[in-house]
């Protein structure tokens, strides 16, 4: 499996993902960019925070690639993600699929960001102007 997966307390590097997924051999690349919104449910988001079972958290992401290297004809596949203080603008997510074909690209990424969001051991905590909120997308 080509894979990179990782789990950063530093912020992500976009270009240098959609970079490194690329191939000679791949006519589809799809690139999937989590962002965080600055409201939520009508309330101002001041930050996110993000926590994992880094341990557990990087298992299940490997899970993850065998599935979609197993389910479709990835060339190159990475999930990057990160934990701790993200303000608004911030990147906590990046998925990155190269396959020859546009279909599989797309449909490989979208399995792997509803999964990740499903199984992952990752928590994000939403701060808003008058208090705070775990928020269960992730168990």
């Amino acid at each position: 499996m080509n894979n990179q997966i990782k789990i950063s307390d530093q912020p992500l590097n976009i270009q240098s993902c959609i970079d490194w997924v690329m191939t000679p051999q791949s006519g589809g690349i799809n690139i999937f960019i989590g962002t965080v919104r600055n409201a939520t449910k009508g309330k101002i988001v001041m930050r996110l925070e993000f926590e994992a079972y880094e341990a557990m958290a990087l298992k299940e992401m490997h899970k993850i690639a065998e599935k979609a290297f197993s389910k479709w004809p990835v060339q190159k596949l990475l999930i990057h993600h990160r934990i701790g203080v993200l303000k608004v603008g911030e990147v906590p997510v990046i998925i990155g699929v190269s396959c020859a074909h546009r279909d599989a690209a797309f449909e490989a990424c979208r399995y792997i960001i509803d999964t990740l969001k499903e199984t992952v051991p990752i928590w994000k905590k939403e701060i808003f102007e008058d208090g705070e909120v775990w928020v269960a997308a992730h168990p």
